[in-house]
């Protein structure tokens, strides 16, 4: 049993796979064993850089470096061209993912407008200057393993 939950913020379809199920595949197809500790391994390291995030980071560093990682996922695929996309989240769940509150929030979210770091238009988002964005946010695309967009970043 797994000590924590998904949620979404879209509609989405979710399989369930069984452990046993999965040891089969991983037993007749070791390349797929490897594939899934490879992605155990990002995930810890996903994991790490968000513990930095929200442990020591100020919080327009903290909002900085979230959405460089979003963007970063997002063109990874296909969602995001160049410095622009879409970003259907709410202060409100911006706020449970950083330990801020909503107007916590809201506050860093005008800093970085008033910065020139972000431009938002409903839910688009648009980073003028990434460079900067990247060195706010402390900001370093390798630990999420992304080759393609690391080289793009």
């Amino acid at each position: 049993m797994l000590d924590n939950s998904v949620s979404t913020i879209s509609p989405c379809r979710v399989g369930f796979v069984t452990h046993d199920a999965l040891r089969d595949l991983c037993t007749r197809y070791p390349r797929l064993a490897a594939a899934f500790w490879r992605e155990t391994l990002i995930d810890a390291a996903i994991f790490r850089e968000w513990v930095v995030n929200v442990g020591q980071r100020e919080g327009a560093s903290r909002m900085a470096h979230v959405l460089c990682e979003l963007l970063v996922r997002l063109r990874a695929v296909g969602l995001a061209e160049d410095h622009v996309c879409d970003l259907p989240i709410t202060q409100v769940e911006f706020a449970d993912a950083l330990g801020f509150t909503p107007v916590h929030v809201n506050r860093v979210l005008q800093h970085l407008r008033t910065e020139g770091l972000i431009v938002t238009q409903g839910t688009r988002l648009t980073i003028p200057d990434w460079d900067r964005l990247k060195q706010v946010g402390e900001f370093d695309p390798t630990y999420l393993h992304l080759v393609r967009e690391e080289a793009a970043a």
